[in-house]
């Protein structure tokens, strides 16, 4: 009778033991800060920024192998909160429910800004116009105004249709002359063919184009942007940049999150830790957005001519 209860006990250690072991997840890892292979997931609206980031990366760690997924905003979260993926990037931090699904794996959760974004109003270079009220963007996503124009953005489930939402007070966009594509790129491509068209995008799409839509991107132009209920600057209009966005001047703008629920100093650790750094913060400077940790810029005088 002994031996059985012992039996017993040591039957439910070891299952203990093995479901504990398949919620934490594989313990024999191939990767290191610097090198071996990880799965990265993004949201697909920071391609531009992260490709750059990654291949510099990618340069200084040649045994450096991440794979990147791009991924609408609603399947980078469900990718993570189910586990598939452990590191990642989103435009906005993660909810308590988002939180808890993850704790409920066990795995610890790690979320940080790096760089500020700019959501970009485009027209087409043809067009007479050149700026446009907060109120008026609100009134045109509500449907409130009486015109013809499209008005186009990336796919459905995008991060920058969630702000939009957040930003009109809209639970959708069910108005006909309103329309979902499928990429930054087209909205880009589809405002320089149509001179009537209004196109919301990331800034960094507009900014920095890819050769592959650059001579699209040429024949397009962002509106300045006034935001009548400004503390500070009611009556001024601005366009985005660093300057604008470090002052808090111009108002569509949504911070990057680096989301690390890796719990060791692996390859998502390695690239956290380099978009951190000077390197990876100038990259992102370069790149027309606000990093959050601003590199210094040395400069020395000399006092004897040369």
């Amino acid at each position: 009778m002994k031996n059985k209860i012992i039996v017993l006990i040591l039957s439910l250690l070891v299952l203990f033991a093995f479901q504990t072991c398949k919620q934490n997840g594989p313990t024999n890892y191939n990767d290191t800060k610097n090198s071996g292979e990880a799965l990265f997931v993004s949201d697909e609206s920071f391609a531009p920024i992260l490709d750059q980031e990654l291949y510099i990366f990618k340069n200084d760690n040649p045994k450096a192998k991440p794979t990147m997924y791009y991924k609408p905003e609603n399947d980078v979260v469900k990718m993570l909160a189910g586990d598939s993926a452990r590191f990642g990037f989103l435009s906005r931090d993660l909810t308590d429910d988002e939180r808890n699904a993850l704790k409920a794996h066990n795995l610890p959760v790690l979320v940080k800004k790096f760089a500020v974004d700019a959501i970009a109003i485009i027209v087409n270079s043809a067009s007479v116009d050149t700026a446009i009220t907060v109120g008026d963007i609100k009134k045109m996503l509500a449907g409130q105004t009486k015109t013809d124009r499209s008005i186009v953005f990336d796919n459905p489930s995008s991060s920058l249709v969630r702000y939009l939402k957040e930003f009109s007070g809209q639970s959708d966009f069910k108005q006909k002359n309103i329309y979902a594509l499928k990429s930054n790129k087209e909205v880009i491509e589809y405002v320089s063919k149509h001179p009537d068209a209004i196109g919301i995008t990331g800034f960094s799409w507009i900014n920095d184009p890819d050769p592959d839509y650059a001579d699209a991107a040429k024949k397009v132009k962002i509106l300045a942007i006034r935001d009548e209920n400004s503390k500070t600057a009611s009556n001024a209009y601005f366009r985005p940049s660093q300057e604008t966005l470090y002052l808090k001047q111009y108002p569509l703008f949504r911070y990057l999150y680096i989301v690390n629920c890796t719990g060791r100093t692996g390859l998502g650790y390695g690239f956290e830790h380099f978009i951190e750094s000077d390197k990876g913060q100038r990259i992102i400077l370069r790149s027309g957005l606000l990093p959050i940790n601003i590199p210094e810029r040395n400069i020395i005088i000399h006092s004897n001519k040369l």
